[in-house]
């Protein structure tokens, strides 16, 4: 059985260790070692890796980031390939199911962020675990945007959400699709027909869990 998400998690450590700690990312403000430090403290310390989802820890996390950030870069790539196995969000019981998206947008953060990037031409399998995990993010992202937002992804299905309005449809490869529902739209390969006005609005919402 493919494993998507240590694939996504190889391919970001060598792009990573290429490009350096100072390339940068997509992240607004982040270079390529501040990267890399947030999925060290998602993986590996639990106390402040819930600053990455919840305001009133948000600050702590970001310390205990930036502390992580200021080792040597290599070191920092080397724990990025190589999570514990204890970590809650990345045993092997729990990492294809938690990781593939995360390592793939987060692979994407860096790669989009270099001059003359392409999209990549992903595995049809491949396509199709992300398209799972668009459904549910896209509920999830998107549950409260005023209008009726019909999601597509060619071959591989489509999903309703949104508050209801007018109506927008949303068509992509999943790939594309996951990126854009996270809050990546400006640098996502996406269709969006319907009112020019509702569209706009869509691309410059803050989306993402």
């Amino acid at each position: 059985m493919p494993r998507y998400a240590r694939s996504e998690r190889e391919a970001l450590a060598d792009l990573l260790l290429d490009l350096g700690p100072d390339a940068p990312t997509i992240d607004e403000g982040w270079t390529t070692r501040d990267l890399a430090a947030h999925l060290v403290v998602r993986e590996r310390r639990p106390d402040a890796a819930g600053g990455i989802l919840l305001p009133p820890l948000r600050r702590y996390g970001e310390a205990v980031r930036r502390r992580v950030a200021a080792g040597p870069y290599a070191d920092l790539v080397a724990r990025v390939r190589r999570p514990p196995v204890w970590s809650p969000v990345s045993n092997p019981l729990t990492d294809e199911l938690v990781n593939t998206v995360e390592f793939f947008i987060h692979h994407e953060d860096v790669r989009r962020a270099q001059p003359g990037w392409l999209p990549r031409d992903l595995p049809a399998g491949f396509s199709a675990v992300l398209w799972k995990r668009v459904a549910t993010l896209a509920r999830v992202a998107l549950r409260r945007f005023p209008a009726d937002l019909l999601i597509q992804a060619p071959g591989y299905g489509e999903r309703t959400v949104g508050r209801g309005g007018e109506r927008l449809r949303v068509v992509a490869s999943p790939g594309e699709l996951a990126l854009f529902v996270s809050g990546r739209q400006r640098v996502a390969r996406v269709q969006v027909d319907g009112p020019e006005a509702a569209a706009s609005r869509l691309r410059a919402a803050r989306l993402g869990l």
